[in-house]
């Protein structure tokens, strides 16, 4: 009797054993689904605000993205969803190993064929019962990690996507038109002052001991309409400059020295500019639509341009290449900007402004594979030299 009274009590602590391990599993499988869940609500809310993304600007895509902030498109789960699904595979293999050696604890501690048939059948079918239980948890937990897996993988993939497409597009506005009649029947347009808007010539120039610059423009900017073009070199980021800064006069910088030029060109109309420049006592000249409104010297004299640099229509440079203030931005169109290593002749500027002949400049030529446009700025078809003139 005592012996069966020993038997009863260690039956009797296997099965609260056996209720408690039931309880703890069936909390850890509802933490499990909790967290399921809660991954679930994070994976929509990032897919709402990817869907969101597709109806924002290109603008303001590009602000964003073009500043490199690698941010992490699963929003703010709160881990990874990688390490979830690994925290799940533990915990599932952690339950099937608890099974197991509750099953070599019943079988140690005692002895099958010493207890009553009625009892061993409840208690191996009380067991076959949690083991069944646990599978389909198991099963369960497989499925959500594999629909896990599959819309974290389609979420990326559409978020990406949608990436990559405004970022396209923000290229294909960055280009403009690429389908001319020619390839320097052109014009960058400028539209706004910021610090963003800029063309870039890829040619460099060589080293100069003078220079001839045309081109045309058009602004109606005020104060001033800015800077057209300038060119920086290492050490001198002012070696050549075309700027009208706030209510100043013209200037021409060479070297960081300053000449002010008898020009007007802030009325909105097309302008043809010329500039001509020579080391030797540092003569210059400025012609506007043809005709020549001024001259001087003492210009840098003897200095000559150095080679190297980098040129940039639109903005002033601060730093070679870059450091621009929305100030001193140019705003409005511009085309056929060439450049000669030599002084053109009088007749030669005119026929150029008077659209009775076609002259590349043989340093930098205005060609549309030579000139890459950034931030917005844009590249469109130019009218013909004859709707031009019309327009002065």
């Amino acid at each position: 009797m005592a012996m069966q009274g020993t038997q009863e009590e260690d039956l009797r602590a296997i099965v609260l054993q056996l209720r408690e391990t039931i309880l703890h599993q069936k909390e850890t499988i509802e933490h499990q689904k909790e967290t399921i869940r809660e991954l679930t609500s994070k994976l929509s809310r990032c897919e709402s605000v990817s869907e969101s993304a597709d109806r924002n600007s290109p603008a303001t895509w590009r602000k964003e993205y073009g500043k490199g902030a690698a941010k992490d498109t699963m929003g703010d789960l709160p881990r990874d969803p990688g390490q979830v699904i690994d925290h799940l595979s533990r915990t599932m293999q952690s339950l099937k190993d608890r099974l197991e050696n509750l099953e070599l604890q019943l079988r140690s501690n005692v002895s099958f064929a010493a207890l009553p048939h009625d009892l061993r059948e409840m208690l191996q079918k009380r067991l076959g019962d949690l083991e069944r239980q646990l599978l389909s948890k198991v099963a369960e937990l497989e499925d959500e990690k594999s629909l896990l897996h599959n819309e974290t993988a389609a979420h990326r993939h559409q978020t990406e996507t949608a990436l990559n497409a405004l970022l396209e597009r923000v290229n294909e506005l960055e280009k403009g038109h690429s389908a001319f009649k020619s390839p320097d029947d052109f014009k960058v347009s400028l539209p706004l002052r910021t610090n963003y808007l800029y063309g870039r010539i890829k040619k460099t120039l060589p080293e100069l001991y003078a220079f001839t610059i045309c081109l045309w423009l058009k602004s109606s900017a005020s104060p001033g309409i800015g800077t057209p073009f300038s060119y920086a070199v290492s050490g001198q980021p002012n070696e050549i400059v075309l700027i009208e800064w706030g209510n100043n006069p013209i200037e021409l910088l060479i070297n960081d020295k300053v000449a002010q030029l008898p020009l007007f060109i802030g009325d909105g109309k097309w302008h043809h500019i010329c500039i001509t420049w020579t080391t030797r006592d540092g003569m210059w000249e400025a012609f506007q639509d043809g005709e020549k409104l001024g001259s001087g010297d003492n210009l840098a004299p003897w200095h000559p341009i150095k080679s190297g640099g980098i040129i940039i229509l639109g903005q002033e440079q601060d730093t070679v290449g870059g450091r621009f203030d929305a100030t001193q931005a140019f705003v409005g169109e511009m085309s056929q900007f060439n450049i000669w290593d030599r002084i053109l002749k009088a007749e030669e500027i005119m026929n150029i402004a008077n659209c009775s002949t076609n002259m590349p400049g043989n340093i930098i030529p205005w060609v549309d594979n030579n000139v890459d446009v950034f931030g917005g700025a844009t590249k469109w078809p130019w009218e013909s030299c004859e709707q031009r003139l019309l327009n002065l």
